[in-house]
């Protein structure tokens, strides 16, 4: 099973680290108190540094390919093309223009660091480099917690990944955990997108510095996320709606829901089908799923999705499983999930789409 994390080529260590639990694969370094921001880099092996330098080809018309000849070929430089280079192993990482800007590794923590205040109640939890290092992720956990009903809380993370290659954006994400099963509960309201992505470009670093202003993470997007939570933990669903909620927030396009609302489900894919039925079962035999906030709640409708793709269905690995969380199909059905319960708890099902 491939893991695809980084291996130093000098020290041969992984550029991985995790508080207390093993994760991927049981490599890197398992550290057993919260590290600081210049702790966890190190404990990952993000302490290297990346420049950009020109790119040359050879001028192979003046070159003979005689050893006695060419004692040194001639070079043409690329123009507007560089090379990022890793400066601690001299690796390639990436090929980018000339308007391109770096984002140091320990730039990226400054994110975290400037929610509040030097980093004083951020719990840095996993940090890690993958390929020949040119891409990084960080995931930190922040102070305090969602509390929906009595005791049903949730975990607030902020999760950061950035390349060096120049094939992605900065991307920082807020991502809020069910602590009693594991669940991530991936969710964008209203104007607080709870993602923000930054290019690399000369303005990448002072955007980074600002970005958890941009996202709302330092008050509105917890507390409105706690109330949204605790309403929907209050409104009644019956089977029946919990399953055409399902059957919607699933549906992978336009077609899907046109067979579903023409009632021509003998068309459905196996696939769909299935996956529908092992959310459904998940909604009402789960453990997680017989607590007061979830057993017939929109809260528990919402749960049953995201609670499916987290701890249900399997994947070809664990970084398949990370990357469909974060960015993937997960991240999609679970958003779709929460604009119906969103539409549901406000309408009481007049809104959700209808279907025999």
């Amino acid at each position: 099973m491939a893991h695809h994390l980084n291996q130093n080529e000098n020290t041969g260590e992984y550029s991985f680290f995790s508080v207390k639990e093993r994760a991927w694969h049981g490599l890197g370094t398992i550290v057993e108190q919260y590290p600081t921001s210049a702790e966890a880099i190190r404990f990952a092996g993000l302490d290297y540094t990346v420049e950009k330098r020109p790119l040359f080809t050879y001028d192979t018309e003046n070159y003979t390919g005689d050893p006695d000849r060419d004692f040194l070929v001639p070079e043409i430089e690329v123009p507007n093309y560089f090379a990022t280079i890793r400066t601690d192993t001299e690796q390639v990482l990436g090929v980018v223009g000339k308007d391109y800007e770096i984002v140091q590794n320990t730039d990226a923590f400054t994110f975290f660091d400037a929610i509040v205040g030097g980093g004083d109640g951020i719990l840095y939890e996993t940090a890690g480099a993958l390929g020949k290092g040119e891409r990084i992720f960080i995931t930190a956990k922040l102070p305090g917690y969602i509390r929906v009903g009595h005791d049903d809380f949730i975990e607030k993370y902020l999760f950061l990944t950035t390349s060096h290659d120049g094939l992605g954006s900065i991307t920082a994400a807020f991502t809020p955990i069910r602590v009693v099963c594991n669940n991530t509960l991936n969710a964008a309201m209203r104007n607080l997108s709870g993602t923000i992505r930054i290019r690399h470009t000369a303005s990448a670093n002072d955007r980074l510095k600002q970005a958890h202003t941009l996202m709302g993470v330092t008050s509105n997007l917890g507390h409105e996320l706690e109330a949204v939570f605790n309403h929907w933990a209050k409104v009644r669903i019956t089977d029946s709606e919990v399953k055409r909620l399902i059957q919607v927030a699933m549906a992978p396009n336009k077609e899907t829901l046109n067979k579903l609302t023409s009632g021509k489900t003998e068309e459905l894919s196996g696939y769909y089908t299935n996956s529908v039925e092992r959310v459904y079962e998940y909604a009402l035999s789960s453990p997680t799923q017989q607590m007061d906030t979830t057993a017939g709640t929109v809260f528990g409708a919402y749960n049953a999705i995201t609670g499916y793709f987290q701890n249900v269905r399997t994947y070809k690995d664990g970084d398949a499983k990370f990357k469909s969380i974060i960015e993937g199909t997960a991240k999609q059905r679970a958003q779709t999930a929460f604009d119906l319960c969103m539409d549901f708890s406000k309408h009481l099902g007049d809104n959700l789409l209808m279907f025999n």
